[in-house]
């Protein structure tokens, strides 16, 4: 049943995925990488480069993951972002195994890596947040509020490394300034979407930001930004789904550091225990 608890409403959407599901399992370089979307099952099944197993598809060379996904993007089981992203079994390491097109992921289950950064301004009235509004034209959650600065961790880079680049590109953020940003929580979640299976890492970052700071959209992905007093943006979490989804966990992890959620309250240390470790377990 849904969490009575607003704040655990938006938890318990992040973490609605069941695995496996109707989802098969898929080793990369012989570890557990992934789930395969039903939709990828047949035509894998016929890959040479995949081998069938027991418990379900092997890669043993973690080399051709990138041409596979081209495969699939030109047979139209997915539309390419042109963006590599890592892959790593291990959520805990840095060290990747393979890359393939960031649209790629959720057909597969493989883990991804976001960054989320706060744009904090404490004034004499309060503090304040710097709230993006998402471009129309967004593939993914059009129109819906966001950080001031959020992303994906693309190949190659680090959380720090793509924190700056989003910032830039997002935000016309100079790298002096963004260098300021402290890392905050690294958060996790488990979620089916339209685009497939999400199991996502979100490093997060806080800003303090002078209140002669003004973000200006760069690329085209932000329509605008506003700045609104963190009262308004602990409401609309609380009481609407204005945010986009993951944005929600990051803002509720905010709430518990600035206490607007008693962290140690039964209703705090869920969350607490929920953001940090997810609540959707990994089968053996």
């Amino acid at each position: 049943m849904p969490s009575p608890d607003p704040f655990l409403r938006h938890l318990h959407e992040c973490n609605q995925a069941t695995l496996p599901g109707n989802r098969t399992l898929f080793r990369l370089a012989g570890k557990k990488a992934g789930w395969i979307d039903p939709v990828l099952a047949p035509t894998l099944a016929q890959s040479d480069s995949i081998r069938q197993t027991e418990a379900g598809f092997a890669l043993d060379d973690p080399g051709q993951l990138e041409a596979l996904g081209n495969t699939l993007a030109n047979q139209g089981l997915y539309k390419p972002h042109n963006e590599l992203f890592d892959v790593a079994p291990d959520p805990d390491s840095d060290r990747a195994e393979a890359r393939i097109d960031r649209g790629a992921l959720p057909l597969f289950g493989f883990r991804a890596r976001g960054v989320h950064m706060n744009g904090l301004v404490r004034r004499k009235d309060g503090l304040f947040l710097w709230v993006g509004h998402r471009a129309a034209t967004k593939r993914l959650d059009p129109g819906k509020l966001d950080h001031l600065v959020a992303g994906g961790v693309s190949a190659g880079l680090s959380p720090d490394e793509a924190l700056r680049k989003e910032a830039a590109e997002e935000a016309s953020m100079p790298a002096d300034i963004v260098a300021r940003a402290s890392h905050t929580a690294r958060l996790v979640y488990t979620i089916a979407r339209p685009e497939g299976l999400r199991r996502d890492i979100l490093h997060c970052y806080d800003l303090e930001l002078p209140e002669t700071f003004h973000p200006a959209p760069a690329d085209g992905e932000v329509d605008h930004f506003s700045l609104m007093s963190i009262h308004e943006v602990f409401e609309r979490v609380r009481d609407t789904n204005d945010f986009k989804f993951n944005v929600n966990l990051v803002l509720t992890d905010l709430f518990l550091r600035e206490r607007l959620i008693d962290p140690d309250s039964t209703t705090g240390q869920e969350l607490r225990r929920g953001l940090d470790n997810g609540l959707v377990p990994e089968p053996d």
